[in-house]
């Protein structure tokens, strides 16, 4: 069984393009970074423990974990939670370029040891936001609401608008599960995609 450790409609999303019978089911943790903690280190810390979390209350499953963290000069963005936030995100990382660390977890629970049970990768992702008024910063926002996205902007709908440039080795990573890397390591764990 292969279960998604996650409630995002966008990892769901991402995940259902692999044609393959999943479920997704919230692991229900507390997302918040360790004090001292790197950005690198919060986000694969919550990924793997996202994983682990599901992979307990369901033995014998695949399980997926994946979590982001947005920084800008190196410190933590979070979701903003409402426009005010938001817009102070937007203000601040205009013209800006802001890295984005998508972890990845997947949880073998036919493995009975947790270190060759667990596959773990960092994708990172660098934006470029463009240099927006407050206007149209403040148009954005009101039109997609997008309170619930660290950085505070979309790139799979009208937040593309906002961005510059992206440069990642994995173009899915930044709306929240590198699919690229999902593949490599469900390969890895005996999973086919196609019939031959």
């Amino acid at each position: 069984m292969l279960i998604l450790a996650s409630s995002s409609p966008y990892r769901r999303e991402l995940l259902a393009r692999l044609q393959l019978p999943f479920d997704a089911v919230s692991p229900d943790i507390d997302e918040s970074a360790l004090a001292g903690e790197a950005p690198q280190a919060t986000a694969l810390r919550l990924a793997r423990l996202k994983a682990r979390t599901i992979a307990e209350r369901k033995p014998g499953s695949l399980v997926i974990g994946s979590d982001q963290v947005a920084t800008l000069d190196g410190a933590q963005i979070g979701k903003p939670g409402n426009h005010a936030n938001a817009l102070a995100q937007l203000q601040l990382m205009r013209g800006r370029q802001v890295v984005f660390h998508t972890a990845l977890c997947l949880w073998d629970g036919r493995i009975a040891d947790p270190a060759p049970a667990c596959q773990l990768e960092n994708v990172q992702t660098t934006v470029t936001f463009r240099d927006l008024p407050d206007a149209e910063l403040d148009a954005y926002l009101r039109i997609e609401q997008p309170y619930d996205c660290a950085g505070s902007a979309k790139n799979e709908a009208l937040g593309i608008a906002i961005l510059e440039r992206i440069d990642s080795s994995d173009p899915t990573a930044l709306t929240g599960l590198p699919m690229i890397a999902l593949t490599s390591m469900l390969r890895r764990a005996g999973v086919r995609f196609f019939k031959t």
